[in-house]
């Protein structure tokens, strides 16, 4: 340790006083493969750089111009003694599960500006230390500053000013703050009360379905169809402007432009141009490797023939000579890829990809932030020849501790890899084909195709949120183009995209659309089966419950409201059928109506609970117009060993779990007649499927007609 004196003998915990030379971040607390520079402790701005090694969270900064200058030494030396000490284990043993003696360096910062916060508060009452915030500080500090937010973030500040008091009595030299009154008398009489909206995941918004239908179509598209097309093009550019960077000026590149671009624009012909920052030129570049010249030439060429006015009049287009292999609906999507949109559609390729990952797999955005080239190997072939799965070996970050509670910024190995499905593998081999071998996949430096800053670590949560809105923004003026409307992406009425919604989604959409309403539900009945299957090798598992709970969530929940509507239908006075009425009508007596959107995370383990009771949960398959009561050993569409839920995909006739009422009836018979004017209009063999199909509909629904039973006679 660079400083002075050394720590109290009595006491390891409180450590000796820093020199103004000393480093903000003592080299015990810095990863091996962590090179960010530090700062030093009389600097006036200190990296926390030096703690953060997940590539997934920004570089950040600690401005101490923000601390006013007489408490800025002692916030100063408390800053410096929280980066570098440990909270005592007795201290920690009275702060819950989750308390940690060291936490992570954006956590840090945070903490720290809340400190500052207190101190300009402090000084503009003109108290200069520390030591005179007594307990009538504290409590007006308090009142002003945790009423304007909700109950947990109060809950979060109470804990970062009472660890002011915590690590300044480890510090050199103690300012003596007061113990905050909340540590006394509890925390609760200083919250302010619980508002309406829950915090935590769950309660974070699913994307609806006619956005994710079309967005997920498109990126699909984009790394199925375009991909070859875009890195070709690509790859094209870059040589492209290799070639006018190394060319020099000759008389045979000016005898170019006279044969290429005179009688071009002598003809009345659009000239190649670009769009600068303010206005339309030519694109010099494009010009200069296909004529071999270089930008020099063509600018003095450009000037004397008077060009730059007849580009800007007549901007034509710049076509790279790679063949368009892709399609839409059986047509190429473009008749060339042209210079000036190569990088635009980079951008998006790697967007398509990182929507396509997100939704399909379930993870956390830092998780796939975290991912690296050949984080998704070919599986070998098993004894029998048949391929194995496809398996993402990852990191995950959130609440990883070492052995003594330290939060470890690297984050550590999942124990149990993601089961990767074909798209998402497709998604991961195109975001190989971008990035060198062993890089991240969403590496900064890579995924800057505009300029080239060379910045280390991910793509940031922020710059992919405006990535996926520009996405839809690009998707929606092609779909126009295309003459595709049907397949534009509308607004969702919830807000912006982002990020979080896609792992919320993705559990909405298992648990409440049965056969998919958005695209490739083949691909959610794989998803549903390894996710019943609760096994060690199953999609979600993490040693925390992970997807699991969110899942667990929106199945609990689908399953109240299908119990509410049963009752709904038989007080309006519906009749119900099936082998499973009056295992149903039971069940939906004793399910209580789910109100409002309150979802504490307390309720993971109830909701898993609740869909343990085998025979009495019901699921709604509106795909196959009945409810499901779902009773493990009369299931037809086999369920895992262990599974609390139907393979609602795999729905089949004759299965005593089955219920329907009056609605599903009419359901089937307005099903029918769709399918009636759908073979009017088709050719013979698929006409006679689809009116097989209504026939079969309507049979369903006179079964239920003839064997129908008011509530009363079923209970």
């Amino acid at each position: 340790m660079t400083a002075v004196g050394t720590a109290a003998e009595t006491d390891t915990y409180v450590l000796a006083m820093p020199r103004p030379d000393s480093p903000v971040v003592l080299p015990e607390w810095i990863s091996p493969g962590n090179t960010h520079p530090n700062s030093r402790y009389q600097d006036e701005v200190w990296s926390m750089a030096p703690l953060i090694d997940n590539p997934g969270t920004g570089l950040v900064n600690l401005h101490w111009k923000n601390c006013p200058g007489p408490l800025r030494d002692q916030v100063k030396l408390a800053t410096w003694t929280m980066i570098n000490g440990q909270l005592r284990p007795t201290y920690l043993q009275t702060r819950g599960v989750q308390a940690r003696s060291r936490s992570g360096g954006t956590d840090m910062l945070a903490t720290c500006q809340e400190w500052m916060r207190l101190a300009r508060w402090l000084h503009e009452r003109q108290i200069t230390s520390l030591h005179a915030c007594t307990d009538t500080q504290w409590r007006a500090y308090a009142s002003e500053r945790m009423v304007r937010v909700s109950r947990d973030t109060a809950a979060i500040i109470a804990v970062r000013l009472t660890n002011l008091w915590a690590f300044d009595q480890l510090s050199a030299r103690s300012t003596g703050i007061t113990r905050p009154p909340w540590e006394t008398e509890g925390v609760d009489d200083f919250l302010p009360p619980a508002m309406t909206a829950a915090g935590g995941e769950n309660a974070t918004e699913p994307l609806d379905p006619l956005v994710l239908g079309p967005l997920l179509i498109w990126a699909i598209r984009f790394v199925d169809e375009f991909a070859d097309d875009i890195l070709a093009a690509w790859a094209e550019r870059r040589r492209l402007i290799a070639v006018a960077a190394a060319t020099k000026a000759t008389p045979a590149g000016w005898a170019g432009l006279e044969e290429w671009l005179l009688p071009m624009a002598r003809a009345g012909h659009p000239l190649p141009a670009s769009s600068g920052k303010r206005e339309i030129q030519v694109a010099a570049t494009y010009i200069a490797a296909l004529t071999g010249s270089n930008r020099g030439q063509v600018w003095r060429f450009v000037k004397q023939h008077g060009l730059a006015e007849i580009a800007a009049s007549r901007p034509g287009p710049c076509p790279l000579r790679v063949p368009v292999t892709g399609q839409i609906n059986g047509k190429p999507w473009r008749e060339h890829v042209d210079f000036n949109e190569a990088a635009e559609l980079m951008r998006n390729l790697g967007t398509a990809a990182t929507i396509v990952l997100l939704y399909l797999t379930g993870m956390r955005p830092q998780e796939m932030q975290g991912l690296r080239s050949g984080c998704c190997p070919d599986p070998e072939p098993g004894v029998d020849g048949a391929e194995g799965q496809h398996l993402i070996h990852s990191h995950h970050y959130k609440t990883v501790t070492d052995d003594d509670g330290n939060h470890i910024s690297a984050g550590e190995v999942r124990q149990v890899p993601w089961v990767a499905i074909t798209p998402v593998v497709h998604a991961i081999r195109v975001l190989e084909r971008m990035v060198p071998e062993g890089e991240l996949l969403l590496g900064t430096a890579h995924h800057e195709f505009h300029s080239r800053h060379g910045y280390g670590g991910a793509l940031k949560k922020s710059t992919l949120a405006l990535r996926i809105e520009a996405f839809v923004t690009w998707v929606n003026r092609e779909a126009r183009a295309q003459e595709l409307s049907d397949q534009a992406i509308p607004n969702d009425p919830h807000g912006a995209i982002g990020l979080g919604r896609f792992r919320r989604s993705l559990a909405w959409h298992i648990a409440r659309r049965p056969g998919g309403l958005i695209a490739l539900a083949i691909q959610y009945g794989h998803m549903r089966t390894v996710l019943d299957a609760r096994t060690s090798s199953g999609y979600g598992a993490r040693g925390r419950r992970g997807i699991h709970a969110i899942l667990d969530v929106e199945t609990a929940l689908a399953a109240a409201d299908t119990a509410a509507r049963l009752r709904d239908r038989v007080a309006a006075g519906e009749k119900v059928s099936g082998p499973a009425a009056r295992r149903a009508l039971t069940a939906a007596a004793h399910t209580p109506r789910f109100e409002g959107r309150i979802v504490p995370r307390t309720f993971a383990r109830k909701a898993s609970t609740f869909l343990a009771r085998d025979g009495i949960v019901l699921y709604d398959n509106p795909d196959a117009f009945l409810i499901c009561a779902f009773k493990h050993d009369n299931a037809l569409c086999e369920p895992e060993p262990g599974a609390t839920a139907p393979r609602q995909y795999d729905c089949r006739p004759g299965c005593g779990n089955t219920v329907r009422t009056d609605t599903h009836a009419r359901l089937l018979r307005e099903r029918a007649n769709e399918l009636d004017q759908f073979a009017a209009h088709t050719p013979g063999p698929v006409s006679r499927r689809l009116r097989a199909n209504a026939h079969r509909l309507r049979e369903t629904a006179a079964t239920h007609d003839s064997t129908a039973h008011p509530a009363e006679a079923l209970t």
